[in-house]
């Protein structure tokens, strides 16, 4: 494992520990380091921006095109909870949300009406997880997708902490009976008006908060895909992924990281093949069994990369699958127009498989 991981893995399982028997006061950023950057963080702030408005709401029912009229079964419901990215800020219509884009998604693979729920807010830190999770209870979610982090790395919450509260909302949905998908923290270094060193101070905070949330959310019960890095060097190299203040997504931002997450959704709900070969030789998706620290890590510098639980729990060492899943197309262009024409949708079908990122930040096609 390169120096890097193991490094990543080491603090990851630190602030997992002190998450998991209570302690608050294990940061991500020391004191010092802080004091020192406070000012170029407040200068980067200046230059983003903030984006006025709330995002549209896309809650309600998604792919009644896809189902099959003859099925009796209700339609599937799915919580979406977390931050200004899960809420969607930054595009126009609703149906470019990531909610939107994934309940589409799931419906077409399902081949059943997907109900949205989305209990989101911008500025939401994992600590206002727990009254996101008072509001989507009641509605008996089968599947729920959190996207929390970066909230709590730019307004420095304690990391323990942070976990902490993360691990208990994904503790309670698992006990509910839903099945939890979480997209880890965000890479902020790729945002363009945080200079460097902050850059790179921003980068190594998100990666190990990734990899930290990782741990407690397998530990919990749920699965997580690595977000961070998809938003890292895609991002990076493709301005046009951010919306107007160079900090959220645009469309296309959040149509690529829903892609990257939407296998997962699947596979959580058993809707998703197994790993074998398909009947015509199709490749096999590749997936490792590590140590869940170490797999978190690795997950932390790797687009798309899905963590589960693997093997019984041995106190707080959990052994976990790592899995690079291949990436879908959404419904798009051709399936609206099949609905125009009176016709049923075809389902998703596999597009090329997502690029990889190294912890150097290059990419692989």
């Amino acid at each position: 494992m390169a120096g890097s991981q193991a490094s990543r893995a080491r603090v990851a399982r630190r602030i997992a520990t002190a998450a998991a028997y209570g302690g608050g006061g294990l940061g991500l950023l020391g004191v010092g380091l802080a004091g020192v950057l406070l000012t170029e963080s407040r200068m980067a702030v200046r230059a983003i921006g903030v984006l006025g408005g709330d995002p549209p709401r896309a809650d309600g029912l998604h792919g009644e095109a896809f189902a099959d009229p003859a099925d009796p079964r209700p339609p599937l419901v799915m919580a979406f909870l977390g931050d200004s990215t899960a809420a969607g800020l930054g595009v126009q219509r609703a149906q470019e949300t990531p909610g939107a884009l994934l309940a589409s998604g799931l419906a077409s693979v399902a081949e059943r009406p997907v109900r949205l729920l989305n209990v989101a807010k911008s500025g939401a830190r994992s600590g206002d997880l727990a009254g996101q999770l008072e509001r989507a209870l009641p509605h008996c979610p089968d599947v729920a997708v959190l996207m929390i982090g970066a909230n709590d790395v730019t307004r420095h919450a304690p990391a323990a902490r942070s976990v902490r509260e993360l691990g208990e909302t994904v503790g309670r949905l698992v006990s509910a009976g839903c099945e939890v998908v979480v997209g880890t923290c965000p890479d902020l270094g790729t945002i363009k008006p945080v200079r460097p060193p902050l850059r790179w101070v921003a980068r190594r905070l998100s990666r190990q908060l990734a990899a930290a949330q990782t741990i407690a959310v397998v530990e919990a019960g749920g699965r997580t895909v690595s977000v961070g890095s998809l938003l890292g060097p895609e991002f990076a190299t493709r301005p046009e992924l951010f919306s107007a203040d160079r900090y959220h997504p645009s469309a296309q931002g959040y149509a690529t990281a829903s892609m990257a997450m939407l296998p997962s959704v699947c596979a959580a709900l058993d809707l998703w093949p197994q790993d074998t070969p398909s009947a015509v030789g199709g490749p096999v998706e590749p997936q490792a069994v590590l140590p869940v620290a170490v797999a978190a890590a690795a997950a932390a510098g790797r687009s798309g990369t899905e963590v589960t639980a693997a093997g019984p729990s041995n106190g707080t060492w959990r052994w976990a699958t790592l899995k690079q899943r291949f990436r879908l197309a959404l419904p798009g262009a051709e399936d609206a127009k099949a609905v125009v024409d009176g016709e049923r949708p075809r389902a998703i079908a596999s597009a090329n498989s997502h690029p990889e990122a190294d912890d150097a930040g290059a990419t692989k096609r």
